[in-house]
């Protein structure tokens, strides 16, 4: 496969703070219209390398492009072609949903007039919300918000750190059908969870990262059948049936993480 069908390209990242060194050669590329994941404990290297892409932090070596862009010689091009959804996101609080997006629509060059508002609101279903404070909304109406501000400039790429934390089973799965909705606007998705039910069922393909490296990239189908004798996995599978948490275990180790 060429370069050019992969829209997000990290090649031989390394991320370190002092001593510490949280991302070690790690590389995957992004697919164009895919929703690719990135599974790890605690202090896996996560984070890091979400924030070297987004070029929040330097990093020591290696290189990342997103649409074709390097982000260290051509950073401006870079995160115009990304859309960002933290975990935790917070607005101006005494802003409504309404002035908050016209508020990140000016950000971005965006005209939000009323039809356009409107049909946001609409899609979000959150034109009963208008006129609500951020801080008065649910936290799948959050979350709602927060994943239209980071789309609404309409980026190639779309990075969500741990977009369905803390959500009701119905909010968990609203969102999940609004990633895959901009999948299928031809978007790619990078995306952060703890969730293996989550993985299974919006990624097309998965990275488990560890100690600042990546330990195996596949479907998670392939992941399942492909360990699915391991020793290590049946030790930890519960009732007889493997799991891609019973695979993320065994790679990964049962110690629970600070």
């Amino acid at each position: 496969m060429s370069d050019d069908t992969f829209l997000l390209n990290v090649q031989g990242l390394y991320v370190s703070y002092g001593n510490f060194k949280a991302v070690q050669d790690i590389s995957f590329s992004v697919q164009q219209g895919e929703i690719f994941g990135l599974l790890g404990p605690n202090g896996a290297g996560k984070t890091s390398t979400l924030s070297a892409i987004e070029g929040l932090i330097k990093f020591d070596a290696g290189s990342i492009t997103v649409d074709g862009y390097d982000v260290l010689k051509d950073p401006l091009h870079a995160r115009a072609a990304m859309g960002v959804q933290l975990q935790s996101t917070s607005f101006q609080p005494e802003l409504n949903v309404t002035q908050i997006l016209q508020l990140f629509g000016g950000i971005y060059g965006v005209d939000m007039n009323r039809d356009k508002l409107q049909s946001i609101l609409r899609d979000i279903q959150l034109e009963d919300a208008a006129h609500k404070k951020f801080s008065q909304l649910s936290g799948g109406q959050q979350q709602r918000v927060s994943l239209v501000i980071a789309t609404i400039h309409n980026p190639r790429l779309v990075m969500l750190d741990e977009p369905t934390t803390g959500l009701d089973p119905q909010s968990r799965r609203q969102l999940w059908e609004r990633i895959e909705a901009i999948r299928g606007q031809g978007h790619s998705v990078l995306l952060t969870t703890h969730s293996m039910e989550e993985a299974e069922a919006v990624c097309d393909r998965i990275a488990i990262v560890d100690h600042g490296n990546i330990l195996t990239i596949d479907t998670p189908q392939n992941l399942i059948d492909r360990h699915r004798d391991d020793p290590e996995v049946i030790a930890v599978s519960r009732r007889g049936k493997v799991t891609l948490e019973d695979v993320f275990i065994a790679l990964t180790g049962r110690a629970v993480r600070a």
